[in-house]
């Protein structure tokens, strides 16, 4: 095998495909990145570690197609450290002889032949637009559970109808929802997907900045496979096993309270306020007059207040959150004005956009009790 190829495309081809490499391999191939070199010109460089596969195809001058195997993490820190110069690559027998200006390094390879083929990718179900991905992703994602006792609130469940697609996440203390519009494959498909909430934050990162990002799901839903694909990028993840709980419910059918405040300001003063709180400390929201007075610290411990202009409806109440929670739900919120409804200072709270956005993304977020 012998080809050259830019500098800057294989740096960014092969931090791509390295990031689906195995921290802690099962077998000693699987820390292996494949490349391989066709007549047309074309570099596929590829990555599995049976749960999750990353490949991409990118132009490359081929003088002598054909296959490799070489260490994935080794191949990406190289990569990134060249000096600014048209790539070599070429095989000597069991090694690797990599060209770049002056530099030159010699790889080993692994046995290509024990290397486990790529799965193939499900059917093309849909497309949807990179950014909102992107962007529906970041605000579901910070809501998963990250204790593995129940792994089925670690993933973000997927519901498909139609030209809507509705992702959530919860971890049982808030739920975040986010409805986006997508373009199916075939009208007024119905599908459900469960998928690990890490793979999907790192796979909209790195998609969504392309463009159009296709979708592929089994056409009868019952594949254990979902797959992304833009710009000559594909990756395949085993979907998660469970039954994920019926959490669209548990948002009330109605209000007693609500509230009307600048997104920013909220977010900016309970980021301040809550600089005084301890660990597990609460920032406690006061509605009242015409302002939300935020509140963190008691007794001889250090105390922060600051009051935000809000429109308010409503009895007056006092709200305690755990600080991450509300900010990670404020970050979530699109529009310049946050909407805050709630019921009792027991019962969860709905964080969402005022206006226009105000239906496409929805977070609850259950208060902290407050000592009487």
């Amino acid at each position: 095998m012998k080809f050259r190829v830019e500098r800057d495309v294989l740096a960014e081809a092969v931090t791509w495909v390295a990031r689906a490499l195995p921290s802690n391999p099962p077998v000693p191939v699987l820390a292996g990145l494949l490349l391989e070199a066709s007549p047309d010109g074309i570099l596929r460089l590829s990555s599995f570690d049976y749960e999750v596969s990353a490949r991409i195809e990118v132009a490359a001058d081929v003088a002598d197609p054909g296959t490799v195997l070489v260490s994935g993490r080794l191949l990406a820190d190289i990569s990134r450290s060249l000096p600014t110069w048209p790539v070599d690559v070429a095989t000597d027998g069991s090694r690797v002889e990599l060209t770049c200006g002056a530099s030159r390094f010699t790889l080993l390879t692994m046995p290509v032949d024990d290397y486990p083929s790529l799965p193939a990718m499900p059917d093309a179900a849909g497309v949807i637009a990179g950014h909102d991905l992107t962007q529906a992703v970041s605000q579901v994602t910070v809501a998963a559970s990250r204790d593995d006792t129940r792994p089925v609130l670690t993933g973000v469940q997927a519901q498909i109808d139609g030209e809507k697609l509705t992702l959530m996440a919860t971890d049982r203390y808030r739920l975040a929802v986010r409805t986006l519009p997508w373009r199916p494959a075939t009208p007024g498909m119905q599908a459900t997907a469960l998928v690990r909430a890490r793979t999907l934050s790192e796979v909209s990162k790195a998609l969504g900045a392309i463009g159009d990002v296709t979708v592929a799901l089994p056409a009868d839903g019952a594949g254990e496979l979902i797959g992304f694909e833009a710009g000559g990028r594909r990756t395949t993840s085993l979907l998660m096993d469970g039954e994920y709980p019926q959490v669209l419910g548990l948002f009330p059918s109605e209000h007693l309270g609500s509230a009307e405040v600048s997104t920013s300001a909220l977010a900016e003063a309970a980021r301040r306020v809550s600089l005084v709180a301890g660990r597990h400390a609460a920032v406690r929201l006061r509605f009242g007059d015409g302002a939300i007075v935020l509140e963190a610290g008691q007794g001889e411990d250090a105390q922060a207040s600051e009051a935000v202009e809000a429109a308010l409806s409503g009895d007056e109440v006092v709200l305690a959150f755990n600080p991450q929670y509300l900010l990670e739900g404020l970050s979530g919120v699109a529009g310049e004005v946050t909407r805050l409804t709630f019921t009792q200072p027991t019962k969860p709270v709905v964080i969402s956009s005022a206006g226009e956005h105000e239906a496409t993304f929805r977070y609850l977020v259950l208060p902290v009790r407050l000592n009487s």
